[in-house]
């Protein structure tokens, strides 16, 4: 690893697009939370079953979590997506294949933030709602089943482009 090519990848406007959606989408969730945490009852749902129904409860305060997971969550995976040559790799890097590796590993990295983000997009939402008293029920189980499949997709559409690439 230490002898791999340290490149910049300059952001396209698809990775652009990207960090725009994930930034607005952790800056949506502190908002929502701020801006309905002082009409919440002090107990509200903090654990779903996988019809998405509440299973558990808990003081008010525990909603903060979810803000300050996906926080550091989304520090994390946007510094590891700055700095491809330590990432993990099916080929040997080297100087002719180095960029193209490199710009799609922080490309899925960057899906990857935008999913982990979703997640919790979706479970504060349906939180605070339950907690106001209304039932959106969007953590039921085709949510499950998105959480679930969707990853697996994702790592065979890595896959494939690292194939194509190295070819």
């Amino acid at each position: 690893m230490n002898d791999r090519p340290k490149l910049k990848i300059p952001l396209e406007t698809h990775d652009l697009i990207l960090e725009i959606t994930n930034i607005t989408l952790l800056v949506g969730i502190w908002l929502y939370v701020i801006s309905n945490y002082s009409n919440l009852p002090e107990t509200i749902p903090t654990h779903f079953n996988a019809k998405g129904e509440p299973d558990d409860t808990g003081s008010k305060i525990l909603l903060w979590i979810l803000p300050i997971i996906s926080l550091v969550t989304f520090g994390l995976i946007y510094f590891i997506s700055k700095k491809p040559h330590i990432h993990n790799y099916m080929v040997n890097i080297n100087e002719e294949n180095a960029f193209k590796n490199y710009k799609l590993s922080s490309r899925f990295l960057r899906y990857t933030n935008l999913f982990c983000l979703f997640l919790f997009s979706a479970i504060v939402y349906q939180t605070v709602e339950l907690a106001k008293g209304h039932n959106p029920n969007i953590l039921g189980t085709p949510f499950l089943i998105f959480t679930l499949v969707f990853p697996f997709i994702g790592i065979a559409i890595i896959f494939y482009y690292q194939k194509k690439i190295n070819s």
